[in-house]
């Protein structure tokens, strides 16, 4: 296909194949949350996938809601963190991106 749609269809294409290769890096990324000042900490990828729960002895021996609090906590800012590198390393994929006409902010510069 050539002229303007050729070019469109490609520049999709492109971006597709993009978009896949960030989402499978994305997959084995890990990020920490952590809670009561690094005593419970939750590792999770970037698919949301929690691999590993650590509780510092310290808290073995504390309320169990204090407990769950705090593993409720580490959890919550794993997520958000998994939320902050999605959004970085996604983020810039649509830019270089340009369809005539379209005008979509971040797409076209």
């Amino acid at each position: 296909m050539k002229g303007p749609l050729g070019n469109i269809m490609k520049q999709a294409q492109e971006m597709q194949e993009k978009l896949k290769a960030a989402q499978e890096s994305l997959a084995s990324m890990e990020v920490t949350g952590a809670s009561g000042g690094g005593m419970v900490e939750v590792v999770m990828t970037c698919r949301y996938d929690v691999r590993r729960v650590s509780i510092d002895d310290a808290l073995a021996n504390d309320d169990k809601e204090v407990l769950e609090d705090l593993i409720a906590a580490a959890v919550n800012d794993a997520v958000r963190r998994v939320e902050k590198v999605t959004q970085e390393k996604m983020g810039g994929l649509a830019s270089g991106i340009n369809i005539p006409g379209l005008n979509i902010p971040g797409m076209n510069g």
